[in-house]
């Protein structure tokens, strides 16, 4: 071997091992990583907050996790859809958590069933755009996998400093009413429970 090909070589070698991590590191940054993310989870999943539940109670209402752990069977599998929603957005009017709607399958007398439940402790369940993606999301969803439909209603309606963003899209606010037809006349079942607040259809 030359001196010219032992140089480059060396580059070589020097290249792979610089900033290269083992296996153990990578797997630790993992578990870190994981953890943060299921911490931050468990935050989302208290909704507004400890004054929007505190609100809840006072108006002697139950939160929205309370409500669908009434609603499914005990101990059934839930697959919550669109939990991280709106994630980062909307800071101007503070963080909506979860798009202000928890979706999901769950069962329903042992039946698999597509929940929309508005959580009311965050901007007490207003609409918001990402909230509108959110919940045609889950009726499309219904609507492809023949999933019955069950909303419990606890919304303020539309969040109207931002109406100008809800309603004049082909996939926003209107199409929710429209999909209600279209999966009435597919024969999929809806249900719909109000739970508090019911604003304009909300």
């Amino acid at each position: 071997m030359n001196a010219k090909t032992r140089k480059r070589g060396e580059k070589t070698n020097n290249a792979k091992t610089s900033g290269a991590s083992s296996p153990l590191d990578a797997s630790a940054s993992l578990r870190s990583l994981t953890d943060q993310i299921l911490s931050q989870e468990q935050v989302l999943r208290q909704g507004g907050g400890q004054a929007g539940h505190a609100r809840q109670k006072h108006l002697g209402r139950l939160s929205v996790r309370q409500r669908l752990a009434l609603l499914l069977d005990k101990d059934s599998p839930w697959i919550e859809i669109g939990l991280w929603a709106a994630w980062g957005m909307y800071q101007e009017v503070g963080q909506v958590v979860a798009a202000g709607v928890v979706t999901g399958v769950g069962y329903v007398h042992d039946r698999p069933c597509m929940i929309v439940a508005n959580d009311a402790t965050v901007k007490a369940g207003a609409f918001f755009p990402m909230t509108c993606k959110k919940v045609l999301r889950a009726q499309k969803i219904a609507a492809k996998c023949n999933l019955p439909l069950v909303y419990l209603v606890d919304s303020a309606g539309v969040f109207l400093p931002m109406q100008d963003e809800i309603f004049p899209d082909e996939d926003d606010f209107g199409r929710i009413f429209r999909n209600n037809a279209v999966l009435s006349a597919m024969g999929v079942p809806q249900y719909a429970a109000i739970m508090g607040n019911c604003v304009a259809g909300g």
